[in-house]
Parts: structure tokens; sequence; C-alpha cells
């Protein structure tokens, strides 16, 4: 998710002071990086916390106490040379993995590219220092330079994991083992990949990478845990580039999400399906973020995009797998930029997350009522 601004609302009572040159001068935005809608994480303790990647650093919001209302932020974590976008993973510890590519030149030119991650322990800490994954061809800076934005996963053993489209058009992935070492680059195969890739683990703790192309969606999944990726089949559909998410469904089950790459519309596919679901009606941008959770005591999967006709936040949800009943895209709040984020408060409320035009953050939680019914939305 690439912020086109982060000038600094009103603070409320209690937030801190702290500002950085990345908070109060708007950041030009970069059209060539995709959304990402998994900046909304919860710690260990309960706090929400929300990343946004901004030139040169990463800026960052943490609920003061669970539930809210009030935050401290922008404090900017520096990030020197990463692209502003960022692919973040947290395991069952609750850390919470940020991912993203650096690109830079040598003394002598020559391109330095390489996948960095920065780890937080816990919500509202110092970040460690960015720690260089490398790139699959560490002998030939300039294919390293045409290697795609990564993503990640951790781990049933809270291993970090990342992949990248390598440059024939296939996934290239390096794994941590659980001494903190790292394996050597592993090419995982596949071509056509045109858009990032969605890595996501199942409720058993096997990983699962899905990739689009021009006319389907490649897969790639474990059949054990600690077993190397094999590829599984085709996804009969087209997506639009930087679309892709995926939630856990059920035991063992992961259920693929994006946008249509003709009418924009939300779809739906796991490996029992013969073919994608539609939820809704209307076009959306960017990756669908999602959420499982309870509404009203039944099992549900919350959905939350970007508006293409109007830029602004809309929310749906529906049963857990029971795609055929269809849903139903909800307008709130004002146009967004990048994508929304969803995550549980520590007060057990849905509460929806996106970024303002003006690059603030904004805030919308569950009212206390049956159904679904978001607050009025407040700025941070």
């Amino acid at each position: 998710m690439a912020v086109w601004s982060a000038r600094k609302a009103k603070r409320p009572a209690g937030a801190s002071s702290r500002r950085s040159a990345a908070a109060t001068r708007p950041p030009l935005p970069d059209p060539t990086l995709p959304a990402t809608a998994d900046w909304l994480v919860r710690g260990k303790d309960g706090r929400l916390t929300a990343y946004a990647p901004a030139e040169g650093g990463v800026l960052r919001w943490t609920e003061t106490r669970p539930g809210g209302p009030e935050w401290t932020g922008p404090v900017t974590i520096p990030a020197p040379g990463v692209l502003p976008y960022l692919s973040i993973a947290q395991g069952a510890d609750g850390y919470v993995h940020l991912v993203g590519l650096r690109r830079g030149r040598l003394a002598d030119g020559t391109p330095a590219t390489d996948v960095v991650y920065a780890l937080q322990y816990q919500s509202g800490l110092a970040v460690r220092d960015w720690v260089a994954v490398g790139n699959p061809y560490p002998n030939d800076p300039d294919l390293a330079e045409r290697i795609g934005l990564p993503a990640a996963v951790v781990d049933s053993e809270g291993s970090l994991h990342v992949f990248v489209r390598n440059v024939g058009g296939g996934i290239c992935g390096r794994a941590q083992v659980p001494s903190g070492k790292w394996n050597k680059w592993a090419d995982l195969k596949g071509s056509g990949i045109n858009g990032t890739i969605s890595a996501s683990i199942t409720s058993d703790g096997l990983m699962e990478l899905v990739a689009p192309t021009e006319d389907h969606l490649l897969r790639w999944t474990q059949e054990t845990r600690g077993v190397k990726f094999q590829r599984a089949e085709d996804i009969p559909a087209r997506a639009e580039p930087g679309s892709l998410t995926s939630e856990r469904t059920g035991a063992g089950r992961l259920t693929h999400y994006w946008h249509d790459a003709d009418e924009g519309t939300v779809r739906a596919w796991r490996p029992s399906d013969k073919a994608p679901s539609v939820l809704g009606e209307g076009a959306g941008t960017g990756p669908v973020a999602l959420l499982r959770t309870a509404v009203d005591g039944h099992d549900c999967t919350v959905m939350a995009r970007r508006d293409a006709a109007t830029g602004r936040p809309a929310l749906a949800a529906y049963p857990t797998e029971d795609e055929a009943l269809g849903a139903t895209w909800t307008l709130t709040g004002e146009p967004c930029v990048g994508a929304p984020a969803l995550g549980v408060d520590g007060r057990g409320r849905v509460v929806m997350a996106a970024f303002g035009t003006d690059g603030t953050l904004r805030v919308a939680r569950q009212k206390p009522e049956p159904g679904l019914a978001l607050e009025a939305w407040t700025r941070v």
C-alpha cells in the first residue's frame, strides 16, 4: 500500500507528539506499487497497530489500550531504500514481520536488490533493524533488479518464508529455519505471473501460494508440514493483478478471493468448487480485506474493499463458505487511498480502517447492537 500523504490529523488527548519528516511532508504516490490489505494487526496484548509504508520509512499507529479509542502515532520506522510496499506476516507468537524490497546502487553503479524484513515483538515497542534476505540472483545484479515484490507468511513453527516473482514469471522462495538461519533460494517454477503473490497458511499448518497470470491463477501447496511446495490445480479465472487474498474458512481449508479482471466483482474459490463464486455486485479495486469472525453468533466472513466508482470503503459479509447466499456491499466513510483493512479489537468488535485522501488514518468500529453496523468514522 503506497500512501499518498501522511499529514497528521489533530491528535486525541494522550496521543504521542512524535513527528517525523515522513509525517509532515507528503510522499509522492507511486502508481506502479499495488495496495495491500494486511496492514492492521492485533498484537498479543490486544492492541491494534496500523502500518503504512512511505518514502524512506514505515509509519506506525498503535492503540493506547485494547479497544481504543485513542492511538499514538504516527511514529516513523526508518526504512532507507525500501520501496513503499509491505507484506506483513504474523505468527502464533504475535511477532509481526514487515517484509519489503530494498533497491539501490553500489558505488560503481551496480544495482543492489534485497528482500528485507524487520521484526516487531510487541505492540508499540521498537522495531528491530532491517535484515537482508538477499535475492534469487546473487551473482547477477541486473536479473535481481527485475524480481517482483515479496509475499510473506510465517509457518507453524514461527519461521518466516518469503516469495518473489522471478524473471521467468515463476516463483522463488526462501525459508528461515527454527534456528534463525536461512535456507537457499528455491525455484518453485511456474510462468506468466503478472501480479503480486498471495501467501497463506491453513489451520493445519500447511502453506499455500496463489499468483495471477493473464488467463488463470497458479497454485502451490504442501502435502505435509516441512515438505517442498508442489504445483496444484490451476484456478480457472482472470484476476486483477494485485487483488489476491486468502482466508482460513474451515479446518485445513483456505478460500481465495480476488477482483475479476473484466468485471471488477469479487470472486471466491476453494478446491471443492467447480468454478469461482461471485460475491455481490459492483466493481472494486485492489485487494479484498478479509476477516472470519462471529456476527450474532454465526460464523461469517467479513470483506472490505475500495469501491471503484466512488473510491469509498465498502463492507460486506456472508455466512462462511456459503457463497450461494451472496453478499451485499455497503459504502461507508469518505474516499480512501490504497485498500481498507479489517481487524478485531480487544473488545471483540470488528474494526475497519482506511487512509483518507489526506493520508490520515480513519477507523470505524462495530456498533454494540445486532448485525454488522459500524459507528461513525474517526480520524486518528
